[in-house]
C-alpha cells in the first residue's frame, strides 16, 4: 500500500494569524510554531533588510544582517519577556549594531552597482546619467557620520516618526532632530553641484 503523509497539525497552537501581537508570535516561535515564524518574517524581514541596505549599500551584506538578526530572535524567543521592549525596537537595535560593526570593518570601495531602475530600460545615455546621480547620492550618504546616517535611514528611508527613531537610537527627540538637520545640511552641500539634475530625476 502507498504510504500517506500524516495530515497537517491544524490545532490552535499550530496556527498564527497576521493580526496576532508580536509577543504572541514570539511565544509561538518558542513553542516551535512555524506559522508564527512566517508571520513575523512577513512583518519585519523586508524592513530590516531595507534598513541594512541603506546603511551598507550592499545587498548581500544587508541580507546577512537580516538573517543574523532573525537568528538571534530565534535564540532569544524562549526567554522573551512580553510587555518589555517592543519587538520592532529590539530587531532594529540588533540590526543597527551589526551595521555599525560592518561599516567600521569595511574598507572604502568604489560604488559600481547598477541601481534597481536599470531594469526599467531606457537608452544608455539616460541610464548612465541616472547611475551617475545614484552613485553621487550614495557617496554623499557615505560621508555622513554614523549617527547622522542612522537617523536619515530610519526617518527618510524607513518612514519612522522622529519619536520612533529617537527611541531606537536612544536619544532625545531634540537630539534626533539635530542629527537630521546636520545630515541634511551636509547632503545639501555635497550634492549642490547636481541639485538641478536630482530635482529633475525626483520630480
Amino acid at each position: 500500500m502507498p504510504r500517506h503523509e500524516p495530515p497537517p497539525d491544524i490545532s490552535p497552537t499550530a496556527s498564527a494569524a497576521t493580526g496576532d501581537s508580536d509577543d504572541d508570535l514570539v511565544r509561538g516561535i518558542a513553542a516551535g510554531n512555524q506559522a508564527a515564524w512566517g508571520v513575523l518574517l512577513a512583518r519585519y524581514l523586508d524592513r530590516i533588510t531595507g534598513y541594512a541596505w541603506h546603511m551598507l549599500r550592499d545587498h548581500a551584506e544587508a541580507e546577512d544582517v537580516a538573517q543574523e538578526t532573525f537568528m538571534r530572535l530565534m535564540n532569544k524567543a524562549a526567554t522573551w519577556q512580553p510587555g518589555g521592549a517592543k519587538l520592532s525596537t529590539w530587531l532594529y537595535r540588533v540590526a543597527i549594531n551589526q551595521c555599525i560593526d560592518r561599516r567600521r570593518a569595511k574598507r572604502p570601495e568604489s560604488i559600481e552597482t547598477v541601481p534597481d531602475f536599470a531594469a526599467e530600460g531606457g537608452d544608455e545615455n539616460d541610464l548612465g546619467r541616472r547611475l551617475d546621480l545614484t552613485n553621487k547620492v550614495r557617496r554623499a550618504l557615505d560621508t555622513l557620520p554614523e549617527r547622522q546616517l542612522e537617523a536619515i535611514a530610519l526617518v527618510h528611508y524607513q518612514g519612522m516618526s522622529n519619536i520612533e527613531a529617537a527611541g531606537l537610537l536612544e536619544v532625545s527627540v531634540d537630539a534626533l532632530e539635530s542629527l537630521l538637520a546636520r545630515a541634511r545640511r551636509a547632503l545639501r552641500a555635497e550634492l549642490s553641484p547636481v541639485a538641478a539634475d536630482l530635482l529633475e530625476e525626483w520630480s
